[in-house]
């Protein structure tokens, strides 16, 4: 069964009131507007990091969340920016580095600041990025931001269903798998259920790639800290999963592939295009920032 941390569902704190976080930080698509195929009721995975980001597009519901993920953790907001630095940082290893000029960005959420198209065509117009999500929201904003960029694409799948993601003739058409490819997870691996199988998604994934293609991964660990818990709490109880899980099972997602340095590291910490960078010991990490790591792997 999933593993929650704090102890399981009976454990999940209730709902508490927050204070409102205000319309210069959270705000919503115009009044009255009902996108189709969107249950408004319902919060989902992509708006609610929306709405802790202080986007603009997600709904009350999504809000509401964003406010039980501050209760749980105050510094919610600040460990939603660290993977998205980390995000950029791991694209531009990828491209600039890697020579990576093919990404396979899964979950990749609604637009904000940077994406990973933006960060990867920086330094090389030429590269294909193709985005999955299985939020309508997600597709129509993202078709609307890519309208104009032939390189970058679309399309709605999920993760949990893998084989329809390499089968679908739209990333055929967007990226050759006789060629490396980057696939980045970011965010996602611990929104996946120990029963629906995290590492043999991963495996379907990774095994029709040619060699060189890299994984690149953010994830939640469990190593006991308070905030690592309250993260899980705070995903359980409004969106149903969300598992920190130990350090072995985070680093059993890369397969066993060759890490790239520095390896699989706290988000603060973690520096993949100079490695040898001086950071914060753990000792001096807030506890907000041992809440998400992340690691590139390269398939040979």
């Amino acid at each position: 069964m999933p593993r929650a941390c704090g102890g399981g569902a009976a454990s999940i704190l209730p709902i508490r009131p927050f204070a409102p976080i205000g319309p210069s930080t959270l705000t919503s698509p115009a009044a009255g507007w009902s996108p189709p195929g969107i249950d408004t009721t319902v919060p989902s995975v992509a708006r609610v990091y929306d709405a802790i980001l202080g986007g603009r597009d997600n709904f009350e519901v999504d809000r509401e969340a964003a406010q039980t993920f501050m209760w749980h953790i105050p510094q919610a907001k600040q460990v939603a920016w660290s993977n998205r630095a980390a995000l950029i940082r791991g694209v531009q290893y990828m491209v600039r580095q890697a020579g990576i000029d093919q990404i396979l960005d899964i979950g990749c959420g609604l637009p904000t600041k940077q994406n990973t198209h933006e960060a990867a065509q920086e330094i090389n117009p030429a590269t294909r990025v193709v985005y999955v999500d299985n939020d309508p929201m997600v597709l129509a904003h993202g078709r609307a931001l890519l309208a104009n960029n032939e390189n970058t694409t679309v399309v709605t799948a999920d993760l949990r269903d893998p084989q329809a993601i390499l089968d679908d003739p739209v990333v055929h058409e967007y990226l050759d798998f006789d060629r490396p490819v980057g696939v980045m997870l970011i965010g996602m691996i611990m929104l996946i259920s120990d029963d629906e199988g995290p590492d043999d998604i991963i495996a379907t994934l990774m095994e029709p790639l040619a060699p060189g293609s890299h994984l690149f991964i953010t994830d939640w660990p469990d190593t006991g800290d308070p905030a690592q818990h309250a993260l899980s709490r705070a995903c359980l109880e409004t969106l149903g999963n969300g598992w920190a899980r130990p350090l072995d099972e985070v680093r059993s997602r890369f397969q066993g592939m060759e890490m790239v340095p520095p390896g699989l590291d706290y988000i603060a910490r973690w520096f993949p295009e100079d490695p040898e960078k001086p950071v914060a010991e753990f000792e001096d990490l807030e506890s907000h920032e041992r809440t998400m790591m992340a690691g590139i792997a390269v398939k040979r």
